[in-house]
């Protein structure tokens, strides 16, 4: 799908590794540790890792859970995704025998065996060590309709900023003298066999001041990258801006977009040579398919003479829209405990993905002379999350069906929009003993009187004595929907240890549409904090947990939420687990991908929205003398979506004013924390330890 999801592709892939530039905070003792590769910052590095291994990792209950968690991840009776391409149904496989993967096909009738017979493209291990390089799978952009030729990324030990490949299908190679992008931030995808939409790191000028690409460029074989003349560009101040084609048979057109911040953009299609804006409100994603153009929105929107509701999803066929009439049917319109969590624009039909408080409900809409007919998608259970995503949205209305939840290993089924309930095709195992577990939602009061809902999983026969130990989990913020899955990791460490887990559905995520995400936009950050807390304070209140047994783990936004947590509210918790967080919110913008975010948290630089951003700055709010959790930080050195500064400059802090952490950096990974299962696993094992240790018997 268009629109924000290549928003969040183009935002979520990074800049290159890099020094700080000078900005405010500039006289912060600890600038130096922002040195990401420098020789003294790897050297206070390495010392903390080796603190944190030796109490954490050397004991034969740590030894047996990460060879527990990694079978998991390397289990060779995983579900492996496919992506059709053309005739084939492609995978990307890791397991025990291929760290780094397998760009893997198959056919669909052996797809539907147990056992399929796989034809591998690309052994991305043989690949890294006759090249030497660190190649961590980015993905493929394979060109269609032929499907010959694709545009592979590919990043070292992990990093978002990648290197893009021509490759060739049929010969199973990279094609010699073919499309070369370096390693940047980089936006390339395909025109025709010979010329491709690229927009990455030209010089001075050509990249934004949240450092992605600002042009789009039309790059021809055999050309000079650099000569390539730009079609489109955005401004400075922008977020980054991209071009790219719709290659669907009878409907190919090309589309420009400029995004100004993270939720506002112009949209734009190419007509007579020329580029004409999408008629919408800013804050309105808009996504072309075939015939239509759908918009979704933030805001309210009076247009036609008709309101139409944040959150809504409305239809229009494009090339009307486009000549200027404003007819629209309303595909969604939310309402309090209601959101759209997705949709799936297919070849005659759109499937929507509804979250009633929190749980999936999905139905097929199908367009008709009177407007659109709406059945729910037969087949699916009461709890759990569920998805659907179109097989090939161009060419058919068939899609794969997810079904997970908590405690159920996830399956994976094939079905046809508008036919019978579909056939199933996958299952994992159970990778964790879920025997007497139950997966329960209850709701917290915050503050200010909102209804704070949160899932826990647990006993079925939990004794409500303050005794359990218990990890909460939570995100709030980029309208990210905290929603039931199954994982075998966390099951493994956690759950059936006996713990119970908890996840929090607090403000700045999606999970009621636009509103509970705006809710806690910059100045208004303080009221995720305050729902995360209340839902603390119920677990304590209900007996569920105490003080002593409640710990709490977030990485990313997610970090900072677990920051504010130990500067704001280090009462509620008996041990916290932070992971790649922002801290430093005076020079977030400064650091990486930092700058894209303002929308989301403010622009430090303005003293007023600095007033507020010091409010919920971890790293502004340590104080000396001051009681704080137990608190086990994780980054990577190759972050460079979240700058590993971050972290770094928070522990030293806190060590200089003699506060109790532990502190430990991956030098690969990505802002996942791991460039492969054992790294992943090693840190999965790492956080559970801590915390297990850390909030059991603890009386």
């Amino acid at each position: 799908m268009r629109g924000h999801a290549l928003l969040m592709t183009l935002v979520l892939a990074s800049a290159p590794l890099a020094r700080a530039a000078d900005a405010p905070g500039s006289d912060d003792p600890y600038l130096w540790l922002e040195g990401i590769t420098d020789d003294k910052a790897l050297a206070w590095v390495r010392e903390r890792n080796a603190v944190s291994v030796k109490e954490l990792a050397q004991t034969q209950g740590f030894k047996k859970l990460e060879a527990e968690i990694l079978a998991i991840l390397d289990s060779d009776q995983k579900i492996p995704f496919v992506e059709k391409i053309g005739g084939h149904y492609y995978n990307f496989w890791k397991d025990k025998d291929h760290a780094r993967g397998l760009w893997r096909r198959t056919t669909l009738d052996e797809y539907r065996k147990v056992e399929p017979k796989w034809e591998i493209v690309i052994d991305l291990d043989a690949l890294a060590g006759a090249e030497r390089e660190n190649w961590v799978w980015r993905g493929a952009d394979c060109l269609r309709p032929k499907y010959q030729r694709c545009l592979v990324s590919l990043s070292r030990g992990g990093a978002d900023a990648v290197v893009v490949r021509e490759f060739d299908l049929p010969s199973q190679t990279f094609v010699k003298d073919g499309f070369l992008v370096p390693e940047a931030k980089s936006s390339v995808s395909w025109i025709d066999a010979d010329t491709v939409y690229v927009g990455t790191d030209f010089g001075p000028g050509s990249m934004t001041t949240s450092g992605y690409p600002r042009t789009a460029r039309v790059w021809k074989r055999g050309g000079e990258l650099k000569a390539a003349p730009v079609v489109f560009e955005g401004k400075p101040d922008d977020v980054g801006a991209y071009a790219e084609r719709d290659h669907t048979p009878g409907f190919e057109r090309d589309f420009f977009h400029r995004f100004i911040t993270f939720y506002t953009n112009e949209q734009s299609v190419l007509r007579d040579g020329k580029p004409v804006r999408i008629d919408k409100q800013d804050s309105a994603d808009a996504a072309v398919h075939r015939d239509w153009l759908y918009l979704q929105l933030r805001e309210d929107w009076t247009v036609g003479g008709r309101t139409y509701r944040s959150g809504s999803l409305l239809a229009a066929n494009f090339d009307a829209f486009m000549s200027g009439k404003r007819a629209f049917d309303v595909l969604f319109e939310p309402t309090e405990r209601t959101s759209l969590a997705g949709y799936s624009p297919m070849k005659s039909r759109v499937i929507l993905n509804v979250l009633d408080n929190v749980k999936s409900r999905l139905y097929v809409l199908t367009p008709g002379r009177n407007g659109w007919v709406r059945a729910p998608l037969p087949g699916l259970p009461e709890f759990g999350s569920v998805s659907a995503e179109p097989v090939d949205a161009d060419e058919s209305d068939d899609y794969f069906l997810t079904v997970t939840d908590f405690i159920t290993p996830t399956t994976l089924a094939l079905g046809t929009a508008g036919e019978g309930p579909p056939e199933p095709l996958k299952s994992l195992p159970a990778f964790f003993d879920a025997k007497g577990l139950v997966a329960t939602q209850h709701e917290a009061t915050s503050k200010d009187g909102t209804r704070v809902p949160y899932f826990q999983v647990g006993s079925r026969n939990i004794k409500l004595d303050g005794s359990n130990p218990t990890l909460l989990y939570g995100y709030g913020g980029f309208e990210v929907s905290e929603t039931p899955y199954y994982s075998g990791g966390r099951g493994k460490g956690w759950l059936e240890r006996g713990g119970v887990l908890v996840v929090a559905n607090i403000r700045g995520g999606g999970e009621f549409g636009p509103s509970w995400h705006q809710a806690a936009l910059k100045a208004n950050r303080n009221k995720a904090y305050e729902d995360f807390a209340a839902v603390a304070q119920d677990l304590v209140a209900r007996g569920v947990t105490s003080v002593p047994h409640l710990g709490a783990e977030g990485g990313s936004n997610g970090g900072l939420l677990i920051g504010n947590m130990l500067t704001t509210y280090p009462q509620l918790f008996g041990a916290l687990v932070c992971e790649v967080p922002l801290l430093d919110m005076q020079r977030y913008n400064k650091l990486l991908a930092g700058a894209s975010w303002m929308g989301e948290y403010g622009d430090p630089d303005k003293p007023d929205e600095w007033a507020f951003l010091q409010q919920y700055s971890p790293y502004h709010n340590l104080a000396k003398g001051k009681a704080y959790p137990r608190t086990l930080f994780t980054t990577s050195t190759r972050d460079d979506r979240v700058h590993p500064g971050h972290a770094r400059k928070m522990v030293a802090r806190m060590q200089e004013q003699g506060h109790d952490v532990l502190y430990y950096e991956n030098i690969e990974g990505g802002h996942g924390g791991a460039a492969n299962n054992q790294q992943a696993a090693f840190m999965a094992a790492m956080a559970y330890e801590f915390l297990w240790r850390e909030l059991s018997d603890k009386d």
